[in-house]
């Protein structure tokens, strides 16, 4: 199967494992982002692994692409993470705000809506992505 192949159906396979780390089960978190494992840490993973797997972990392009992976994944973890932690704290404020302050209804309309807070992943759903994208890889290359 082709890397790119490969990565896709990494991808695929790990938003569909996270509608089962839930209970109840939520069919909807296949389309989501967060969440338990971390599907940005899988695609990029198997990636990585599948380029040096072919080309050599000493090739210039694994180096490329590992470089860029480390930068998606810790984004996962890292910086998408603060933001949901930050839409979890604007959620509480506005939920007591007094409505009533606000004279024009759009305005009321744009903080009634909630922030997403479920953007970023904990190390261990990171983890866990990242080791399942490698399993993937290794299948990829030694079975398929």
């Amino acid at each position: 199967m082709s890397i790119l192949a490969i990565s896709l159906l990494s991808l695929f396979i790990t938003q569909v494992i996270k509608i089962f780390t839930v209970y109840p089960f939520n069919f909807s978190r296949v389309i989501g982002s967060g969440g338990m494992p971390s599907s940005h840490a899988s695609f990029v993973s198997t990636l990585s692994t599948s380029i040096g797997l072919r080309y050599g972990f000493r090739s210039d392009l694994f180096a490329i692409v590992a470089v860029f992976s480390l930068i998606i994944i810790y984004d996962a973890g890292g910086v998408r993470r603060a933001v949901g932690e930050q839409a979890n704290v604007l959620n509480k404020i506005i939920r007591n705000l007094d409505l009533k302050q606000f004279s024009r209804s759009a305005d009321k309309e744009l903080i009634i809506k909630d922030l997403k807070e479920l953007i970023g992943h904990t190390p261990i759903e990171v983890l866990a992505g990242t080791l399942l994208g490698i399993i993937i890889a290794l299948l990829n290359h030694f079975y398929l």
